[in-house]
């Protein structure tokens, strides 16, 4: 039976908005609004949505780099949530993340030997030999040389250094990576090569990853399982060919519709959705996206339709499931 290496129960997200001489709290940014979900030791579970539905969020959520508002952290059994940052430092070692920015997240100014050798400091006993054979290791692990062990960040291209953020994940030997856009600021030829090495390193370490991205072809390339976010909330989620051959989600079936296809399929015809995504500030009630949907009724506008499972593994929120769009 597969393990839950990751629960995550009911997690809120929301960003307070303070105004006037005192600052008080005027709203708040619902930016992710109750999410559960577990993720399995070894798989890849793939967040995809619209910009500002709340994915990159909830990644930070779940690695402890943005303070829960509400909900339940439970790696490998063991209830995180509360945990100081002391208590939390075995765990920090577990859990990486790969940014998207591969030069953003670089310190210029740091040879990128010593940057991927920080963590090692910290949390590995070893003396400074033992690091830079650790380090030079890794570079080659990634497809990089020994000789760029002391280089600049500015010396290595955009491919490049992904490798060296991908070194660096990997420094501690972690059983959990989020890869928060790791290829969207990348040439397609240099995706697929960080694609191919991200699944061979999963292979051979037995890593598993949240692979949060906005391109619905990579992530149907590297997912197991995708969930689809819409304004903070989950509104499917499905192993990865049973969403793409038969989303049940108005959202989900607009957002493929989407996809550019070298054949044309008649099956599927562009859904184009009226209107912008509503402030998060003040989300629509009943259903978040019946603003936008061609399907929406009253009762979508009143009642928030409960997380259902429509097949094996698959599980969607909308009243209306199963429902064919009139594109």
């Amino acid at each position: 039976m597969p393990t839950t290496l990751f629960q995550v129960k009911n997690v809120k997200k929301h960003y307070p908005i303070k105004g006037g001489i005192l600052r008080r709290t005027k709203s708040e940014v619902k930016a992710v609004n109750g999410v559960s979900l577990e993720i399995t030791k070894g798989e890849t579970l793939g967040v995809v949505g619209e910009s500002g539905c709340g994915k990159s969020t909830l990644g930070r959520a779940i690695l402890g780099l943005e303070p829960l508002t509400e909900g339940q952290l439970i790696f490998a059994d063991q209830d995180i949530t509360q945990l100081s940052r002391r208590q939390l430092k075995p765990f920090k070692r577990e859990m990486q993340m790969i940014f998207q920015d591969p030069y953003a997240s670089l310190n210029p100014r740091q040879r990128i030997g010593a940057a991927i050798e920080e963590a090692i400091k910290i949390h590995n006993p070893m003396n400074a030999k033992q690091r830079r054979e650790k380090v030079l290791s890794l570079l080659e692990e990634v497809g990089l040389k020994r000789e760029h062990y002391g280089r600049f960040p500015h010396e290595f291209s955009g491919g490049q250094r992904q490798r060296i953020g991908i070194a660096r994940a990997l420094a501690l030997q972690p059983s959990f990576i989020v890869c928060d856009e790791a290829v969207s600021a990348l040439d397609v030829s240099v995706q697929a090569q960080v694609l191919n090495l991200l699944k061979k390193l999963q292979s051979k370490y037995e890593l598993t990853y949240l692979f949060i991205s906005h391109d619905l072809g990579v992530v149907r390339y590297i997912s197991d399982r995708v969930l689809v976010m819409y304004l903070g909330n989950m509104v499917e989620l499905a192993p990865s060919e049973a969403l793409y051959e038969n989303p049940v989600h108005p959202y989900t079936q607009a957002l493929l519709s989407a996809i550019p296809r070298t054949v044309p399929n008649k099956e599927r015809e562009r859904i184009k959705l009226m209107g912008e995504i509503p402030s998060p500030t003040d989300p629509p009630k009943g259903c978040a996206f019946h603003t936008r949907c061609p399907i929406a009724t009253e009762l979508c506008s009143q009642s928030k339709p409960e997380w259902r499972a429509v097949g094996e593994g698959h599980y969607a929120a909308c009243h209306y499931v199963g429902e064919e769009l009139n594109a």
